[in-house]
């Protein structure tokens, strides 16, 4: 009887052995396959970068070229999902300006995976980096912008919209012929600002790609915050925030209102000097990105207005940073002293060449000021991409004044989308972190107390957005 057992056990354990056997033999072919890489990879792989902790994922970074007859680069950091990046999409990331690096702002003061100290002398962990999400991708673009380039400096005096999302377009298709192993993952675009032009049209620059090839990127959707989207809207919802927000008066509000034309790329001298005038004798020494946060000194005390125009409103910040509460604000200095040292360009692989004549700046003021050709309203084109049934969300921080929230609620208003989950507070640690409305084809939601930099002002919340928009799902509700 005993021995009869022992012949039924060893027949049963024959075929679990095979079949651990074989998983193990799996697993390690599986392992082999995606710890492979190509020459290319591999040169643009990060060792480590100066004064950066140590961590498990792996981060690569370097240039693709997007336009040979001209010599124009891009420069590219990506840093892999810190588990199971193989089964995790590829977000990529653009700030706006247009002229800022998505190096010094998203990667470094927002959703990237480090920071840089008070010192410049090295960095230290994000708590909220979202490559614990995801695999991400930050871009500079377009070329002039951080450490991008072109070998024609006429390019730097003459850019746009539509080069920009052409050459974005011929970016990914070429870093994605490097990294293969990124072909068929599903790909989502995000950023803040400008991005609000940049991120819709790259996103539909790959939609009319997908029509003419068979090797189609793969797409799924993008998300944008603060995001510039119509001149008109934009600029009657920016005065109304003034107004609402007590930061310009009954008759500054009446006189904007009457004398400027906010369809206009270029408001008249009388238009421009009320724009002065508001900013400089009626806002006070505030932070317009953030009007409920200290404002940025100067050392003798005084402070230096940041200027914006209506057509571009996310323009570099020249001032001797503040110091708020829960976060530091410094890192915008921090980042141009950090990358401008040549071990930090040499471990990211960045103007090995030489070919970059000027300091590394977080924004380029040669860009912005010669920005040629600019999209008057991006409506069209969400009405283009929400036919095409990409996920599309919208975000916005509540206390910004630069781009608000009442722009963005204007401009949206005009899609006439139908409502699928009406208007409700979602919450993030039992606490209400916004408000959001969930529309057929789109998703809209506001972070309350966010600035203009969203994850810099609230990164927690911005992780839940982050999370619940790869995920599709609406905000939670308790």
């Amino acid at each position: 009887m005993s021995t009869r057992i022992v012949i039924m056990t060893n027949y049963n354990f024959i075929p679990i052995l095979a079949i651990i056997c074989l998983l193990v033999a799996h697993a390690s072919a599986g392992a082999a396959a995606t710890t492979s890489f190509n020459e290319e990879e591999e040169a643009d792989r990060i060792v480590a970068l100066p004064g950066q902790p140590k961590v498990a994922f792996q981060q690569f970074s370097g240039y693709v070229t997007v336009n040979e007859v001209a010599g124009r680069a891009l420069f590219y950091w990506l840093t892999e999902a810190v588990q199971q990046p193989f089964e995790k999409p590829l977000v990529v990331w653009l700030n706006g300006g247009p002229g800022c690096s998505s190096v010094a702002y998203g990667a470094s003061e927002e959703i990237g995976p480090f920071r840089i100290n008070k010192t410049s002398s090295g960095l230290y962990l994000n708590k909220f980096s979202w490559n614990k999400l995801a695999n991400v991708l930050f871009l500079e673009t377009p070329a002039g912008v951080g450490f991008s380039y072109s070998n024609r400096s006429s390019d730097l005096f003459d850019t746009g919209d539509r080069r920009t999302a052409k050459d974005s377009l011929q970016f990914l298709i070429r870093w994605l012929d490097r990294f293969p192993r990124y072909k068929n993952r599903e790909i989502y675009l995000t950023g803040e600002s400008y991005a609000g032009h940049y991120v819709p049209q790259l996103a539909r620059e790959i939609v009319n790609y997908n029509t003419n090839t068979k090797h189609k990127l793969n797409l799924k959707g993008f998300m944008v915050g603060n995001a510039v989207t119509d001149n008109y809207y934009d600029n009657l919802g920016t005065v109304t925030y003034w107004w609402s927000h007590a930061m310009i008066s009954d008759k500054t509000y009446q006189q904007l209102m009457s004398t400027c034309d906010f369809q206009r790329q270029k408001e008249s001298n009388e238009c421009e000097s009320l724009y002065y005038y508001a900013m400089d004798q009626e806002f006070g020494n505030i932070d317009q990105y953030n009007i409920y946060a200290p404002p940025c000194n100067n050392s003798d005390g005084s402070s230096r207005a940041t200027r914006h125009n209506m057509r571009l409103p996310h323009q570099p910040r020249h001032s001797i940073f503040r110091q708020l509460a829960g976060y530091d604000p410094c890192t915008e200095k921090y980042a141009e002293i950090y990358y401008n040292r040549q071990d930090v360009q040499k471990a990211l692989h960045a103007n090995v060449t030489g070919r970059i004549p000027y300091k590394w700046t977080a924004c380029s003021e040669t860009l912005n000021r010669n920005w040629n050709d600019t999209e008057n309203s991006i409506l069209p084109t969400y009405r283009e991409l929400i036919e095409a049934g990409l996920r599309i969300w919208v975000f916005s921080g509540d206390v910004d004044s630069v781009v608000p929230v009442t722009a963005t609620r204007y401009s949206l208003a005009r899609l006439k989308l139908h409502t699928t989950i009406p208007w409700y507070p979602w919450y993030v640690k039992k606490q209400v972190g916004g408000w959001t409305e969930v529309y057929k084809g789109l998703t809209f939601a506001t972070v309350r107390g966010a600035g203009h930099e969203v994850p810099m002002f609230k990164p927690r919340a911005a992780f839940q957005l982050f999370s619940s928009f790869l995920q599709g799902k609406p905000l939670p509700k308790s």
